[in-house]
């Protein structure tokens, strides 16, 4: 079992409804898998830096899950085959990164714990 991070950008027609739909159908599928997701968080409706499909903005959605490593390629062929995502990124993540995210979420900045260690 491996940490991974997925960022998806979904279209930006979607409704409220449809997004959390859209979303709910991913962490879904991460579970039927066998995995765990271990924080979702979506930032909604953002600007995009270039044009995708002719759309400007689109429904940003990070989410951290834990999942065997045969399980990308699946993921990889149903993000593709959604029409409602725009770009999606899947990242692996090392132990510094899953610490990193960890400190992130509950509150603890690097800059205190630098302090703190001296």
């Amino acid at each position: 079992m491996n940490n991974y991070e997925l960022m998806v950008i979904f279209t930006p027609v979607l409704s409220d409804e449809e997004s959390k739909a859209a979303q709910k159908k991913y962490t879904d599928l991460v579970t039927e898998a066998g995995g765990e997701i271990v924080y979702s968080n979506p930032w909604g409706l953002k600007s995009l830096a270039y044009p995708v499909q002719k759309k400007t903005t689109g429904i940003y959605w990070v989410v951290e899950f834990i999942a065997p490593s045969t399980f990308n390629e699946t993921l990889k062929i149903q993000l593709l085959r959604d029409e409602q995502v725009l770009r999606h990124m899947v990242t692996k993540l090392d132990k510094y990164a899953v610490g990193y995210n960890a400190r992130k979420r509950s509150g603890v900045s690097y800059k205190n714990e630098k302090a703190e260690a001296e």
